[in-house]
């Protein structure tokens, strides 16, 4: 089922890394993140999957928060089994093609978590940027979590400034939040 039912309710997707398991450091980022947003009252999307994504949706769960997870079939070849949105994801949509999955979290989305992540993190960001960069949707904040990122925006910035505009380098949850209370409008969800 790819159709939303959110009430308006905005939604803030996390990017990141499959990786990390409970107990690593991203990992409890990602956990605290998911958790703080939606105690403010942000639906938290992500791609669905196990590491970040499945750390932010716990969070969110934890604080009585709404989850949306944006699966793809493209994975499980590439991960050698079977795979299945984690348990803390209340609304599944699946795709089979992984730039229709990627379009979908940005449109649905007000706002994006970037943290870190491989090649897969990278397309996210680098697509998500562009978008709000060039005008592709309308303005939304990109908040760069940590320093694992922060060399290539940095650089990025300085020679394309206009491309800042919308990126904020942050460290923590509460950042985030805060920001996000200034900075989200909430997206018409089709």
């Amino acid at each position: 089922m790819n159709e939303l039912n959110l009430n308006g309710e905005p939604v803030i997707c996390l990017f990141g890394s499959y990786s990390p398991k409970p107990g690593h450091e991203i990992w409890q980022l990602a956990y605290r993140i998911g958790r703080a947003l939606a105690a403010a009252g942000y639906v938290v999307a992500n791609g669905g999957y196990d590491g970040i994504m499945e750390a932010s949706a716990k969070g969110a769960k934890d604080a009585g928060g709404k989850t949306i997870g944006v699966t793809c079939s493209v994975f499980s070849p590439y991960r050698s089994r079977g795979l299945t949105a984690n348990p803390y994801i209340d609304q599944e949509i699946h795709y089979d093609k992984v730039l229709d999955r990627i379009m979908a979290m940005i449109r649905m989305s007000s706002g994006y978590v970037v943290l870190p992540g491989g090649t897969g993190t990278l397309s996210e960001f680098g697509l998500v940027w562009e978008y709000v960069s060039k005008g592709m949707i309308e303005p939304r904040p990109i908040f760069v979590v940590g320093d694992f990122w922060r060399p290539m925006v940095e650089r990025l910035i300085e020679d394309r400034h206009r491309s800042g505009k919308h990126i904020y380098l942050v460290e923590t949850a509460h950042q985030i939040v805060e920001l996000a209370a200034r900075t989200v409008k909430p997206v018409k969800h089709k």
